[in-house]
């Protein structure tokens, strides 16, 4: 069935009249295009890959959403921060990132039924006196994460005497603060540094076996967007159903696979 098909059904099981439904969805396809903010540089969900085009799981997923919308696409580069406030600001249509939706920023913004699941990790550097994720938790250890993503919180209630730097950007700033001896450890969601992590040689770093948590990801629109945000998860459903979800996962955050061709 066609997702328009489905979104049709949706308005009507959930009684929605012609008027309301009348909003963002039109908004965009007057346009004719969809604007999405994403992360400059997050691996394997956003990157700029060595063509310089714009590319990741998150960023092909929103090219498919607008190739069903039939529209094209703006992509708005933002660092992590940045993300919620270009959504609110109404600057982007949605955001699609590695974002796992939390009930303080579902204060904020409309968030999408969970697409994957994923986890905090540790990392270290991997010739440092730090093996396991115990070792983090020793006084004054200066662990880095980036500022507002799930692992600052996650960091600051497992390593409650560690001394917690907070940066500004993309995962990758936490690499190097690891790699540079800045910090002695990194939080950040799994799929993040073992994506990103590859662009260093093999065995820079220890990514510790054990999550700190398993957390949701999902996208994102604004509270005013209600058809937009039924649209979207109706699509997930869809992506879901045939298969193209599970390609994307497989291709981009379960294999090392999109490595030989960006």
């Amino acid at each position: 069935m066609k997702i328009v098909k489905l979104f049709v059904a949706a308005l009507a099981l959930a009684g929605l009249t012609s008027a309301a439904s009348a909003g963002a969805l039109d908004d965009i396809v007057k346009r004719g295009e969809l604007r999405v903010a994403v992360q400059t540089q997050g691996p394997p969900f956003s990157l700029i890959d060595s063509k310089g085009e714009r590319t990741g799981s998150s960023v092909e997923l929103a090219k498919l959403m607008a190739q069903e919308m039939g529209v094209k696409i703006n992509f708005l580069d933002f660092d992590w921060d940045g993300l919620i406030p270009a959504l609110l600001s109404g600057k982007a249509d949605l955001l699609v990132a590695d974002m796992t939706p939390t009930l303080a920023r579902a204060m904020k913004v409309a968030f999408t039924n969970p697409y994957m699941y994923t986890g905090s990790t540790v990392f270290t550097k991997g010739d440092g006196k730090f093996k396991t994720a115990d070792d983090c938790k020793a006084p004054g250890t200066k662990i880095a994460v980036l500022l507002g993503a799930t692992g600052e919180k996650e960091a600051k209630k497992a390593f409650p005497e560690a001394d917690i730097k907070s940066y500004k950007g993309g995962g990758p700033l936490l690499l190097d603060a690891v790699n540079n001896g800045q910090a002695d450890c990194g939080v950040n969601d799994v799929s993040a540094v073992k994506g990103q992590s590859t662009a260093y040689p093999a065995g820079t770093f220890t990514i510790m076996p054990d999550l700190l948590s398993k957390e949701p990801l999902a996208f994102a629109t604004r509270y005013d967007e209600p058809d937009l945000l039924i649209w979207m998860n109706l699509f997930l459903d869809q992506v879901t159903i045939d298969g193209r979800l599970e390609q994307n996962l497989n291709y981009w955050v379960n294999s090392e696979d999109w490595k030989k061709d960006h």
